[in-house]
């Protein structure tokens, strides 16, 4: 199946908000969402089936010459598909277009799935929060140098 990706704007989060929690886990509640997406230093991007659906989206935001992810969330029956690692890439394609160094995020421990995700996409192990999620999981920094575009 192929997907489009595109900027998130605040119509198609409200096209989501009814199933955000069941349908794509309870990582951002929607308030969150809507303010990361008016601040001017936040990037949001979906990623869309052929038939127009919301199948997952992806943020970061710009901290100096820095990109932190704060997530890449594909819908849970969209999941296998790859629409993670088209996110990532794009996100990945839209920090060298902004001329930024880095890119940063954390992920849990025991989350493998985004882990190798982001090993395919050579980010490194740069550090850890241990009880970062909920006081007892663990939290692993990765980063990943860029070569910028020009």
């Amino acid at each position: 199946m192929n997907f489009k990706v595109s900027k998130m704007n605040l119509q198609d989060l409200e096209s989501i908000k009814s199933i955000l929690v069941d349908s794509f886990d309870d990582f951002w509640n929607y308030n969150i969402l809507k303010q990361e997406l008016e601040c001017k230093d936040s990037y949001f991007l979906i990623a869309k089936s052929l038939e127009n659906e919301i199948v997952g989206f992806a943020g970061l935001k710009i901290i100096l010459d820095e990109a932190d992810i704060m997530n890449i969330v594909v819908k849970k029956n969209f999941r296998g598909q790859n629409i993670g690692s088209l996110l990532l890439e794009n996100l990945i394609i839209y920090s060298k277009s902004k001329n930024l160094k880095t890119i940063t995020l954390e992920v849990n421990e025991h989350n493998l799935y985004a882990i190798n995700l982001y090993k395919k996409f050579n980010f490194d192990t740069v550090g850890i929060r241990k009880k970062y999620y909920d006081g007892k999981d663990t939290a692993i920094i990765m980063n990943k140098k860029l070569v910028n575009i020009g």
